[in-house]
């Protein structure tokens, strides 16, 4: 039987005991897709409150308090070479023409707000005593330098707070965060960064509007764990025109990179996205929970076993999802799946 390392089972190994990640989102974030600085209208199958539970928690309040954006309020980051034309992703520069941000009082406070009101519910139900905060929707490192430095050096003066995760995309993050990020585990923090691949296809991340190419990422990674800092990769199976191979030939790309972590998740439609508009004009056909289950099997049978698989499953549970239905219930994928994966002889 193969056991795969489940981020359960890291914690255990790696704190002696369970540890929680705490979600976390805050005002004025956003992505360099969605305010036009490398495309517009964000990533075809984009909508961040179908999976972060912080981001809903918030977002009636945002709504009332007519909240905006960090880069609303300021020219915008200067693109120093286009990400399509640079050999070498760390020599991108985040530059803010914004010196000072007067959003982040209100991201300290609901960074705090966030952390208590998960921690305290897990602490209280499951007993649960440390923790990892989880700079979850969006991308986390799009900011100015000082509101980054601020907002992560809060994060990990919180109480019973070992780590630090934080969602990014891979033309935002440059020497000077690697940099920071690594005076952190030098102090003995878990650190990591989750960078969203999704595909190693160019056509696909043309198609599914990234903003950004595969170039660089393998130095990128190799600079990340070079300081320490653990990186996790994410992939989405199912993503237009691809097939289960392809699926595949992208985690081994990634394997060959050299990584700590991955997820993995379906990808499904929800109103309001560019991938819903083209799923109702017949243009998408999602993936099945067979096909899902196939790829899945077959990824975990490569993956090596000190490799930290944080994720297999995702979906959408409200009245946001239009397709596949099998997406609506994360504990029908888990029961297809490990029943699955128990007959090829692997325990996830």
């Amino acid at each position: 039987m193969k056991i795969m390392l489940t981020v359960g089972r890291y914690f255990k190994q790696r704190f002696g005991e369970k540890v929680r990640k705490i979600p976390i989102s805050l005002s004025g974030f956003t992505c360099p897709n969605i305010d036009g600085s490398v495309a517009k209208g964000g990533c075809i199958y984009c909508k961040n409150e179908t999976f972060s539970p912080s981001l809903v928690m918030k977002k009636k309040q945002d709504l009332d308090n007519k909240a905006t954006t960090i880069n609303s309020i300021h020219k915008g980051p200067q693109q120093i070479d286009s990400v399509h034309k640079v050999k070498d992703i760390m020599r991108l520069k985040m530059n803010f023409s914004l010196t000072e941000n007067p959003l982040l009082p209100t991201q300290l406070r609901e960074l705090e707000e966030q952390f208590y009101y998960h921690a305290n519910f897990h602490k209280n139900k499951y007993g649960i005593k440390k923790y990892m905060v989880y700079f979850q929707s969006f991308t986390n490192t799009y900011a100015p330098f000082d509101t980054l430095k601020a907002l992560y050096t809060k994060a990990l003066k919180l109480p019973d707070v070992v780590g630090m995760s934080i969602g990014t995309r891979v033309d935002c993050v440059d020497s000077k965060l690697l940099d920071f990020l690594e005076q952190f585990v030098k102090d003995g923090k878990e650190i990591w960064l989750e960078y969203g691949i999704q595909s190693i296809y160019e056509e696909t991340l043309k198609l599914t509007n990234r903003g950004h190419t595969m170039e660089g990422v393998e130095s990128l990674f190799q600079e990340t764990r070079k300081r320490g800092i653990k990186v996790c990769a994410h992939l989405i199976y199912g993503l237009p025109n691809e097939s289960v191979d392809m699926m595949i030939h992208s985690l081994e790309t990634i394997l060959s990179y050299g990584i700590d972590s991955l997820k993995i998740h379906p990808l499904y439609v929800v109103e309001g996205t560019a991938l819903a508009r083209m799923y109702k004009k017949g243009e998408y056909k999602p993936i099945t929970l067979e096909e899902y289950g196939e790829a899945t099997v077959r990824s975990l049978k490569i993956i090596p076993p000190n490799i930290v698989v944080q994720r297999v499953s995702a979906g959408a549970h409200d009245e946001s999802l239009i397709a596949p239905q099998w997406c609506f219930d994360k504990n029908i994928q888990m029961r297809y799946l490990r029943d699955r994966l128990k007959k090829e002889g692997i325990d996830y």
